[in-house]
């Protein structure tokens, strides 16, 4: 199947989950943001009906698709006003990676939580000073007997609260080079000197951003994920999938408010026509829904190649899917926002908080700037500023 032309199934599995996502919709979310609560019966109802687990393997309880089936779950419960923060990091990461890379034990005991919604596992990478640099990253993991233990802090993980277990990226040291390596460890919530405090945000959402400490937390062998020499692979067996979902994200935010946009300027009459009648009100709006489209082929490009298990490929298509729905995303609302006037900005209509929720895209999980950079690098071959 090209990956421009969608097949059958994925028509299907849309409109089947834009119609969950609309007994739910925008009021839903926004309602279980502002009482501090989780989106738990979206959740549930999502999972119960296999659009949560659709990527992970069928033998463990999954429904054997990948992440264009599950990129497809996200974009239509985010074009419904309803996205769930949660199946970029639980499934999408965490699943794909122990899938991947997981023991048979750790395939058993986390997969099919995974995937039926009744576990969660949170993804640990951004440090307070490495940002989006993965090389930076200063939590240790070092032996200890047969035990691992990990020292470091971690910042704007999502989620930490309701997760089960972090996936956790720490370094350890490589007996043969002496160099540090990339190593992925889960660890439990409740695991002595597993600290977690709020980061207070002007993002209103559900799913809340935590600072984590870990102080010398000890973990079992069986905690390390695969084997402590293809860290680096394994890194990024979960961070495309994370570039993907985020576009994913992204289309469906913008999707949802240019069709509040559209639908007001179809109805809002000031002078004898409709606004949406005016090319200046119209035609950017138009522009909007090409941008969002384009976005959603090279989503879609990204998926198709990552599924087919073509790793390369499908880090550069990620990378410039995510860039291109975050920008998009942005110039959508924005646009919808300006279509309402002051309408734009109240409550009832729901779009102001998406200026703000916007910019995630173009923030997390990795700044426009450095996919700049590796689009640079890797793909046009220019030197390095750094």
């Amino acid at each position: 199947m090209s990956s421009t032309t969608e097949s059958t199934e994925h028509k299907a599995l849309r409109t089947a989950v834009a119609a969950l996502g609309q007994r739910y919709g925008r009021e839903y979310l926004a309602r279980v943001a502002r009482e501090g609560g989780h989106p738990d019966e979206l959740w549930a109802d999502a999972a119960k009906l296999g659009y949560l687990g659709v990527n992970l393997p069928e033998e463990y309880g999954g429904g054997g698709g990948g992440i264009a089936e599950l990129s497809i779950v996200l974009e239509e419960l985010g074009a419904a006003g309803c996205p769930l923060l949660m199946v970029v990091v639980s499934p999408a990461i965490c699943g794909t990676v122990i899938a991947r890379f997981g023991t048979d034990e750790q395939k058993r005991s986390w997969l099919p939580g995974l995937a039926d919604g009744s576990r969660t596992m949170a993804f640990g990478i951004t440090e307070p000073d490495a940002g989006s640099n993965s090389h930076r990253i200063t939590t240790t993991a070092r032996r200890d007997g047969d035990d691992w233990i990990l020292t470091g802090r971690k910042v704007f993980i999502s989620g930490v609260d309701i997760a089960d277990a972090t996936l956790i990226v720490g370094r350890a040291e490589d007996a043969r080079t002496g160099r540090l390596k990339p190593c992925l460890f889960i660890v439990p919530r409740d695991a002595p000197g597993f600290g977690r405090s709020v980061i207070e945000m002007e993002l209103q959402a559900a799913e809340k951003q935590f600072e984590l400490t870990l102080d010398e937390v000890r973990l079992p062998s069986s905690a390390l994920v695969g084997d402590e020499d293809a860290g680096l692979l394994q890194l990024f067996a979960g961070l495309n999938p994370e570039r993907i979902m985020t576009a994913a994200f992204a289309i469906g935010m913008g999707r949802y408010a240019l069709a509040r946009a559209v639908e007001y300027a179809k109805t809002r009459q000031v002078w004898k026509e409709p606004i949406g009648a005016h090319q200046a009100v119209a035609h950017p709006l138009a522009q909007a829904h090409i941008e969002l489209e384009l976005a959603r082929l090279m989503t879609q490009k990204a998926a198709a190649l990552y599924d087919a298990g073509d790793d390369m490929g499908a880090g550069e298509a990620a990378n410039m899917a995510k860039y291109a729905a975050g920008e998009a995303c942005v110039r959508a609302v924005d646009q919808s926002v300006h279509t309402l006037g002051g309408n734009g900005l109240t409550r009832e209509y729901g779009l102001g908080s998406l200026v703000t929720a916007s910019r995630v895209a173009r923030i997390a999980p990795v700044s426009r700037e450095m996919i700049l950079n590796f689009v640079s690098h890797q793909t046009l071959g220019l030197p390095k500023s750094y």
